[in-house]
């Protein structure tokens, strides 16, 4: 809650990171298509074509997001999604990261994709801050692939080269409008909700 409450800083940017996967679904029946006064006819058969993964990187503070699709969610292609965030803050000191406990999503990822010296320098770039187990829903970046849910994943996509179109042309025009998110669950919304959690000090 503190990091989100903190100001705008170019030098030390906030970003909330996630994924979610993705099936890929097509028609087993060619779709009767709209026309006036006729909708679409989409048959309830449809082939599954296999699953992705969408990766996530938003900074609320400039309503700025970063989606990619991802074949796979393993370690390298964590490190290499990292590592194109880093190359989009050339200029800040630090990469403030908040993220869930994945066991992927850790500096260590960086030494199965890179050199142990370039590893090590693009884990300098970033300062790690976990969601606790559970709170998951602490992170902004799931607000972001909910509305990519919403917005684009509401359809049938077949394969992996439309869904990246398709997410492409969301993200762009997301980010033309600066969509954020209004977080208000600030740290006294906390301390009264989560009064239980803390240990009692009290004789």
């Amino acid at each position: 809650m503190d990091i989100y409450e903190q100001t705008y800083n170019a030098k030390r940017p906030v970003l909330c990171f996630d994924e979610r996967p993705c099936q890929l679904i097509g028609d087993a029946i060619i779709p009767i298509p709209i026309k006036p006064g006729s909708p679409k006819k989409e048959h309830y058969e449809y082939v599954r074509n296999g699953t992705c993964c969408i990766f996530m990187a938003f900074e609320p503070h400039r309503g700025k997001r970063f989606a990619r699709v991802k074949e796979r969610r393993t370690m390298v292609d964590y490190a290499n999604f990292m590592s194109f965030l880093a190359s989009q803050y050339p200029d800040a000191e630090t990469i403030i990261l908040v993220q869930d406990n994945l066991n992927t999503h850790t500096a260590g990822s960086f030494y199965e994709s890179q050199p142990p010296g370039e590893a090590f320098e693009l884990a300098k770039r970033f300062e790690y801050h976990f969601t606790p187990k559970k709170g998951s829903w602490l992170n902004m970046a799931e607000i972001e692939l909910s509305a990519l849910s919403k917005q684009c994943l509401d359809q049938r996509i077949p394969d992996i080269e439309r869904l990246i179109d398709e997410v492409s042309a969301w993200e762009r025009d997301r980010n033309a409008i600066e969509a954020t998110v209004r977080w208000r669950f600030n740290k006294e919304n906390a301390r009264v909700k989560l009064e239980r959690h803390y240990i009692n000090l009290q004789n």
